[in-house]
């Protein structure tokens, strides 16, 4: 066909006619009643606009990536390695043995057969009663077409099957047990066939209800997502720091290379004169503690009568090149003494969430081996660890051939957020990927306004020699827990030297720090403590007002040895556990003062250095 030939509008509209009928045709056989049907003029041109768009966003982004896809390419090969990995791995499983293929094919059959039989005599049934249910296939059209309820009811059997094949292999160390089980569980999780156009019933029916109009939507929101390098969970205009999340009003009283010191307002006449200092983890933004109004611990506590300081930390960059753990101690430390010198107190309250919990450890085994255990008056610990044993599912993650993989990754010293964000979402990949894969990519859905989801999607970077030496000295060889195993800041680390009073709290549902991982803390401290379980997660666990009304905790207020002795005698009270924690803290250090002087931070007389949320938590 020549250049002229293309140019005849007749022609040209004949082409574009024809790429509206192959897109039809991809789906409409699909669609009970619809194949035999034929499409009005106006369909098929909305149809071939449709296959139009999709083909000119592909060559736009195509040409505009031209440039980049060999550094992309370079920049993951090494995820070929976790491939070949894998593989070598599930070499071991039996599925090539005949008796288990025979078994799977029989199985096959008898599940073929219940399904069939649930789709002859009268109809149709309302609800098929199938063998297997999954809420991914809850919609009632996966179980309407027997196509449809023979594809999800397979998959189902398959990967029900694989996952025990992987549990019952052999010649594998425990560890490498436990990385097939998740790689498994990975690998089925992404080859659901809610996951594919072709093979979903909701996505065929919406495209044939659109023409094809949620696959250009749902495409551009792929292409955007390529263009970030990560995958988009909520409208990202939706929400903006100090506007609408992180309101709670402060000051930033303090700034180093590391951290922004914010101390939030008064809003009670008297406040405790022992403060609450808050360490949140740098693997993520502070303000998950300050979502909203609604939902915000600070401004809680603050309600509370605490005068109340949050370290806020710096996202790295090739500035942070070379910071350690040590670093993050050091800046714990001089976080508290700040905060004693400003307020002119002898102490301060500490809490500690997650990876940040388990440098408070560290922080108060190093005071106390130095003699300054009296600087904190009390430790909570949000979800945190200390004896990484069984530190749950990221310790898939940790082998040597992984941990070389995450050094390639990073740049200029340190890692790009995304890839932890990766991390995280794989751990709940069919709620954190597969399913907005659905949503977003395939039914072209508008992104929700949800601010949970966009507070998980807002990365922080992160010291790449701080990253290796964490996963290596505690994910993978649990020194913390060996006296004096670990040099911090020139001093000896022993968690038996912590006399401090602590509260624990542990999400029973918890996936990244699992309760019994956390529940370990109580087995090397010498001072007293408390524990809790509470409902919920990692997240939810933690950030869960009095005012929602949900979930639960549970307390036992003898000394149980395990965790399981513990929740065997453990008293349930329904809701928060965040009124248990205040009653505590003021036991803990009853005294109150007048919210005056540099109570109120900004006052007359004391010079601070910006509003709250501050510069740091808006750097990327």
């Amino acid at each position: 066909m020549t250049d002229k030939t293309l140019g005849d509008p007749v022609v040209f509209e004949d082409l574009f006619r024809q790429q509206g009928e192959a897109m039809r045709s991809l789906f409409a056989p699909l669609v009970p009643g619809a194949e035999g049907m034929s499409a009005e003029p106006a369909d098929l041109q909305h149809w071939a606009m449709s296959a139009a768009k999709l083909q000119k966003m592909w060559l736009d982004f195509s040409a505009e990536q031209a440039g980049q896809i060999e550094p992309m390419f370079t920049r993951f090969g090494d995820i070929g390695k976790w491939t070949q990995t894998f593989m070598a791995m599930a070499g071991q499983m039996p599925i090539a043995q005949a008796e288990t293929q025979t078994k799977l094919w029989n199985e096959s059959m008898a599940l073929w057969g219940a399904v069939m039989r649930q789709f002859v005599g009268s109809g149709v049934p309302e609800a098929p009663a199938l063998p297997r249910k999954d809420r991914r296939f809850a919609d009632k059209r996966w179980h309407e077409q027997p196509a449809f309820a023979l594809i999800h009811q397979t998959y189902l059997l398959l990967a029900e099957r694989l996952q025990q094949m992987a549990e019952e292999t052999q010649g594998l160390s425990p560890d490498r047990k436990e990385q097939l089980r998740f790689a498994t569980k990975v690998v089925t999780d992404a080859l659901s066939p809610a996951n594919f156009p072709l093979t979903n019933p909701v996505v065929i029916e919406r495209t044939m209800e659109t023409r094809g109009e949620n696959l250009v939507k749902g495409v551009e929101h792929l292409l955007d997502d390529l263009r970030k390098g990560q995958l988009t969970h909520t409208d990202p205009n939706a929400f903006e720091l100090g506007r609408n999340i992180a309101m709670t009003p402060g000051k930033v009283v303090h700034e180093t290379p590391l951290f922004q010191l914010i101390q939030y307002s008064p809003t009670t006449d008297e406040v405790f004169e022992t403060p609450l200092l808050i360490f949140p983890p740098w693997i993520n933004r502070f303000y998950i503690l300050d979502l909203n109004p609604q939902k915000s611990f600070i401004r809680w506590a603050v309600e509370q009568g605490l005068t109340v300081f949050v370290v806020s930390w710096k996202s790295a960059d090739a500035s942070m090149a070379d910071v350690v753990w040590d670093d993050y101690v050091r800046a714990q430390i001089e976080a508290i003494d700040h905060v004693r010198a400003r307020l002119k107190v002898p102490a301060v309250h500490t809490i500690g969430y997650c990876v940040a919990g388990t440098t408070l450890a560290a922080t108060l085994a190093v005071l106390a081996r130095r003699g300054e255990a009296d600087k904190v008056a009390s430790a909570t610990f949000f979800t945190a660890q200390v004896d990484f044993e069984d530190a749950g599912e990221l310790r898939n993650f940790i082998d040597d051939g992984q941990l070389k993989m995450l050094e390639s990754f990073s740049t200029d010293g340190y890692l790009d957020g995304r890839y932890m964000a990766a991390t995280f979402n794989a751990l709940r990949g069919t709620d954190l990927i597969w399913n907005y894969v659905v949503n977003n990519y395939l039914l072209g859905e508008a992104y929700p306004a949800f601010d949970l989801l966009h507070w998980n999607g807002d990365t922080t970077n992160l010291p790449s020699k701080w990253h290796q030496s964490y996963l290596c000295d505690l994910y993978r060889d649990n020194r913390l827990v060996i006296p004096d195993a670990m040099v911090v800041d020139d001093t000896p680390v022993d968690l038996r030297r912590i006399a401090t009073p602590c509260y624990i709290q542990a999400g029973r549902e918890d996936h990244i720090a699992p309760p019994n991982s956390v529940w370990k803390l109580t087995r090397h401290l010498s001072g007293s403590w408390k524990f809790v379980l509470a409902g919920s997660g990692h997240i939810a666990g933690v950030v869960n007002p009095p005012s929602s009304g949900k979930y639960q905790y549970w307390l036992n207020p003898s000394s149980p040895d395990t965790l399981d002795a513990f929740v065997t005698g453990a008293t349930e009270t329904k809701g928060s556990w965040w009124p248990d924690w205040a009653e505590w803290i003021a036991e803990q250090a009853p005294p109150r003062v007048p919210a005056k002087g540099k109570r109120a931070p900004g006052g007359k007389g004391d010079k601070v250095i910006e509003d709250a949320p501050g510069r740091y938590v808006r750097s990327r």
